[in-house]
C-alpha cells in the first residue's frame, strides 16, 4: 500500500460534519456526567460513538483494506462504549473484550500497511515500561475476576501503540500515531475512574482524548484511500 506522506488537511464535507457532531456530543457528555444526568450522558455517548463510525465511512473506509479494518475496530469500539454505560463488573468485562478486539483490528490494520522495524523496536521500550508501571499501579485495585482480562487488555493496547509508531516509520499518516497514543492515555482515565476512585473526575480529560484519538484513526482512512 502506498501512503501519502502528509496528514489529512481537508476531509470531505460529510466527514467533517460527522467530526463536528462527535465533538459536540462529547462536549455535552462531560457536563452531563458531572451533573449526574446519566440518561443524557448515555444518549450523548451513543451519538458521539456513532459519529465516529460515520466519520470513517464518509472519509472513505470502504475504499481500502486498511479503511475496512479500521471501520471494524471503530464498530467494536461502539459496542464497547455502549457496554461501559452499564455499572456492573459484567458490563465492564463486555466492554473490555469489545475494546480488546478493536485494538486487535487496529493492530491488524497497522501491520497490513507495513511497519518499520527500527521504529517499532524503538517504541517498544518506553511503551512496555509504561504498561508495566500501569499494571503495578492497578494490581492492588483490580477485582480478582478482572486481573487477567486487564493484563491481556494492557498487553494488546500496548502492542497497538507500538505498531502505530512502526507505521509512522514506514511513511504512514501521523494521524495513526496520534490516534493510538490518545487512545492509550484515555484508557488510563478509564482505569482510574473504574478502579482508583479519584477525587478528580478523570473522564473530564479522558473522554475528549478518547474521542479525539478515535477521530484521528477514523480520518486516517482517507490517507489510505
Amino acid at each position: 500500500m502506498r501512503w501519502q506522506l502528509t496528514s489529512i488537511t481537508a476531509p470531505d464535507r460529510k466527514a467533517l460534519a460527522f467530526t463536528y457532531l462527535c465533538g459536540a456530543a462529547c462536549v455535552a457528555l462531560v457536563p452531563a456526567l458531572l451533573l449526574d444526568q446519566l440518561q443524557v450522558a448515555a444518549v450523548a455517548k451513543v451519538i458521539a460513538s456513532t459519529a465516529l463510525v460515520a466519520t470513517a465511512i464518509a472519509a472513505g473506509a470502504f475504499a481500502s483494506r486498511y479503511g475496512v479494518v479500521i471501520l471494524v475496530g471503530l464498530s467494536l469500539s461502539w459496542f464497547g462504549d455502549v457496554f461501559l454505560i452499564g455499572e456492573s463488573e459484567r458490563w465492564f468485562l463486555f466492554g473490555l473484550v469489545s475494546f480488546l478486539l478493536a485494538h486487535v483490528a487496529y493492530t491488524t490494520a497497522f501491520i497490513g500497511t507495513g511497519v518499520d522495524r527500527n521504529w517499532t523496536l524503538a517504541a517498544s521500550v518506553p511503551i512496555v515500561i509504561i504498561a508495566v508501571l500501569v499494571l503495578l499501579w492497578l494490581a492492588p485495585l483490580v477485582p480478582a475476576g478482572l486481573i487477567w482480562p486487564v493484563r491481556v487488555y494492557t498487553a494488546v493496547i500496548s502492542l497497538m501503540v507500538i505498531t502505530a509508531f512502526g507505521t509512522l516509520g514506514a511513511g504512514a499518516s501521523p494521524l495513526i500515531v496520534a490516534g493510538a497514543c490518545l487512545f492509550f492515555i484515555s484508557d488510563l482515565s478509564v482505569a482510574a475512574t473504574r478502579f482508583a476512585d479519584p477525587l478528580f473526575p478523570t473522564y473530564v480529560l479522558g473522554l475528549p482524548l478518547y474521542y479525539a484519538g478515535q477521530l484521528c484513526l477514523a480520518l486516517s482512512v482517507s490517507a489510505a484511500r
